[in-house]
């Protein structure tokens, strides 16, 4: 296995986010990926390899160039507004719901942070860009080097997480998506299908809404249940597809309190399903949120259970890419993701 770890993402650390109707601080932070590559360090998995930089025309196979060019820009604007917002998050406060226009870019800056987004809490810092991009690109080198067939699999350790950004919209601590970006490499690098499969305790609503008409992508999502769980909107087990993509979108909501061997027998649909699809390719949008002492979510599955995880991924003997995702009981997070990897080398 080859380990891609962002060395930038220490770079996007957020202030405050808006968490149930008030201002807490980030439950992202740079700890998360610290502690996983302290693991690591204790408990070697795989071989580290370093990620060239991504070009930008892989970043638009996946997301609309407006939007990379809002991102690339939006802190220096937010500063130019006041420099003493250079002390300060970018968060968004307003939104186009239904009915209103969303073609036209506006050129009020709050107007245009919230048409590129769809939650308060999600802060914009100095670093954000040079932190997603560069996990980006271990997220595209990780699919290179596993379509190459240079490993069976690949991890993009990296942080912000991917898995909530859509193809112009950022929420949920996600900017870009680095599972899709990942699916999208593998098909570019000749797989005819590639499944992604998100064990995140939270809906990848990104992921799907940028595969939900295409039949080449298989996008399968075990998570909380929305109509209790974040991101709320999407995520329900009737969202099949659309058009050509109809069949090729499952989603597979638990209820809160839900154990691993529910748990686990949900994954096992998960895999019988990339098992149809016929995927020559696997991406695993990794988040291990799904621990029972994870601070803002719900399932109960222990740290040993993730070992029992990477063994059921590899049995299905496929090119495998890993992309860190959620997780937030930040000192359990490193045994817990390494235990996904180190399960998946055993099997």
């Amino acid at each position: 296995m080859f380990i891609y770890a962002n060395p930038h993402h220490t770079l996007h650390e957020g202030r405050h986010e808006m968490f149930r109707g008030r201002l807490v601080p980030c439950h992202e932070t740079p700890a998360r990926l610290d502690h996983v590559l302290a693991e690591l360090g204790r408990r070697p998995v795989g071989e580290r390899r370093e990620a060239p930089p991504v070009p930008r025309a892989a970043l638009e196979r996946v997301h609309a160039p407006r939007y990379l060019d809002f991102l690339q820009g939006v802190w220096d604007e937010w500063v130019a507004l006041d420099p003493a917002n250079a002390a300060l998050d970018a968060l968004p406060s307003t939104w186009p719901v239904r009915g209103f226009r969303h073609d036209v870019e506006p050129q009020n800056f709050a107007a245009r942070m919230g048409l590129y987004s769809y939650d308060a809490g999600t802060p914009l810092t100095a670093g954000t860009w040079a932190a997603a991009e560069a996990g980006a690109a271990c997220a595209v080198a990780a699919a290179h080097a596993v379509a190459a067939g240079d490993t069976r699999a690949a991890a993009a350790l990296t942080r912000p997480p991917g898995h909530h950004a859509g193809a112009d919209f950022f929420g949920g601590y996600c900017f870009l998506n680095n599972a899709a970006l990942a699916a999208q490499a593998l098909r570019d690098q000749g797989a005819q299908k590639v499944a992604v499969v998100d064990v995140d305790y939270h809906h990848g609503n990104g992921t799907q809404s940028l595969f939900y008409d295409r039949a080449d992508v298989l996008t399968v999502s075990i998570h909380g249940d929305p109509r209790t769980e974040y991101p709320f909107y999407l995520g329900h087990a009737d969202e099949r597809g659309e058009g050509e993509g109809f069949g090729h979108n499952l989603n597979l909501p638990l209820p809160a309190g839900t154990v691993f061997a529910d748990w686990r027998g949900a994954l096992q649909r998960a895999l019988q399903r990339v098992a149809e699809h016929r995927a020559d390719a696997l991406v695993v949008a990794l988040g291990v949120d799904t621990y029972e002492g994870d601070p803002i979510s719900r399932f109960r599955l222990a740290s040993a259970d993730y070992l029992t995880i990477g063994r059921d991924l590899a049995a299905m003997r496929l090119p495998t890419v890993f992309t860190m995702e959620g997780g937030y009981a930040v000192e359990a997070m490193g045994v817990n993701l390494v235990n996904v990897l180190e399960g998946f080398e055993q099997g």
